[in-house]
């Protein structure tokens, strides 16, 4: 198996520039090609799921033309892909399998949309029904509720209301919100439970208006859709991912601890639009100290973390922002007590089943960990020594591999098994942590 030592870590210190955001990345990506009119986007994220939306947009019809970098300029089709029959393939990226469904359902034409055997494995049945519940024309090529997906012309009953459980995942709210203009009638959606993962709803929100369309929310409950085209704001800007910012704040809040910090990361700051940018609250509820820019964060463990050599242990709901939470379990490492992460049932549903393998992996370096069906509850080992040549496995989840690299902070040799499913998100993910480390030893891969 591939895999990536990281030698014990003993301070970083430095400043990163974060890549671009995945969920606006394609969010963009998807309404230029939609908008009429050419966009630019510059410092669009180059990974995995970023490759997959472009392949799909080309093979739509969609002119998408490299410029630069990290930029694209993007020639849209005013509302209706040319390419009416297509085979897309999605790998594991839900940010682009979910908005295509609910678009292609209501483009009047045939397509198959596939992904890896893990997306095959992620439940869609809500937004099918949602887009039935209108006309769309969806059959399971498998087992039922989940892809792989068969979208045939339907009949779409433009204007009809529209209902759809949001408790699963935030992506079918997304997916609906941004198909629904192009049906020509106002739409009232109705989110039937609670909907969880609200800031990216909120950036898929911010998003379409930036593109013309806006829309009207009561609470996070009823959704009102205007009869509006997307129109091409013509240059934009992806800012940077505050996901992938949270490793390294964390990074400088551990290393803190023993004299080490502070860590500045640029690209995301006080006027970001991503919910993960609350991320510096659970921070600072764990005892850092925290500053902030308009496009920048710094971090550094407070005076009172550092005098006691331990973090803060928390008791904190992470329904809005779940990703970020990965790294907070991490975090609780090196805390002073047993942390409680609760409302992450959505975990469950993810690149892999996220609750179960992260149980695991935390108690392999020496936690106690108690796993429930939308929690974990989180206690460092009694020695305050995380166990050393630790071989974490990563299920093919980005998130994983890089939270985990936080470990080799706490002084000891950590494997990361298959690195390379970093490049999801964050290709380089490794090699700008080095850039910041100062290290026993160099990193090694086989």
């Amino acid at each position: 198996m591939d895999y990536l030592d990281l030698a014990p870590i003993r301070r970083v210190r430095g400043t990163v520039k974060l890549p671009g955001s995945k969920s606006i990345s394609n969010r963009m990506l998807l309404l230029a090609g939609l908008s009429s009119g050419v966009t630019r986007i510059d410092d669009v994220l180059d990974s995995d799921d970023t490759d997959h939306m472009l392949r799909a947009l080309r093979t739509l019809g969609v002119r998408c033309q490299d410029v630069g970098a990290r930029s694209v300029r993007v020639s849209g089709c005013g509302g209706a892909f040319p390419v009416k029959r297509a085979e897309i393939f999605l790998g594991n990226a839900g940010t682009a399998f979910r908005p295509l469904t609910a678009v292609l359902a209501v483009m009047s034409g045939d397509y198959r949309l596939s992904g890896a055997p893990r997306m095959h494995e992620r439940p869609i049945g809500d937004l099918v029904d949602a887009l039935r519940g209108i006309g769309a024309d969806i059959q399971y090529l498998g087992k039922a509720g989940y892809p792989p997906l068969a979208i045939g012309p339907g009949g779409i009953r433009a204007g009809a209301p529209v209902t759809v459980r949001g408790s699963v995942s935030s992506q079918f709210v997304t997916a609906l919100l941004l198909a629904l203009p192009l049906t020509g009638k106002p739409t009232r959606l109705t989110v039937t439970d609670e909907l969880i993962s609200r800031p990216y709803v909120e950036i898929t929100l911010n998003t379409m208006a930036r593109f013309g369309v806006e829309v009207g929310r009561e609470d996070w409950a009823v959704f009102t859709i205007p009869a509006a085209g997307y129109r091409s704001p013509g240059a934009i800007h992806v800012e940077g991912d505050a996901s992938a910012a949270s490793y390294f704040l964390a990074a400088g809040v551990i290393s803190g601890l023993t004299g080490g910090g502070p860590v500045r990361v640029e690209g995301v700051g006080r006027g970001s639009i991503q919910g993960d940018i609350r991320f510096t609250e659970t921070l600072e509820k764990m005892g850092a100290t925290v500053s902030m820019g308009d496009n920048w964060i710094e971090t550094i463990a407070g005076d009172k973390a550092h005098a006691r050599g331990r973090l803060k242990a928390i008791v904190a709901d992470f329904n809005d922002i779940p990703d970020a939470a990965m790294t907070a379990a991490v975090m609780a490492l090196f805390a002073d007590g047993t942390s409680r992460l609760t409302n992450i049932g959505s975990w469950r549903v993810k690149e892999t089943d996220r609750i179960a393998a992260m149980a695991v992996e935390l108690r392999k370096l020496g936690a106690a960990v108690e796993e429930g069906p939308d929690y974990l509850a989180i206690t460092p080992p009694a020695s305050s020594v995380l166990n050393s040549d630790v071989a974490i496995d990563t299920y093919d989840d980005h998130r994983i591999a890089m939270c985990f690299s936080l470990a080799a902070l706490g002084g000891v040799k950590v494997r990361i098994n298959n690195p390379g499913c970093v490049a999801k998100t964050f290709p380089e993910y490794f090699e700008v942590l080095a850039s910041i480390s100062d290290v026993s030893g160099g990193p090694g891969q086989a």
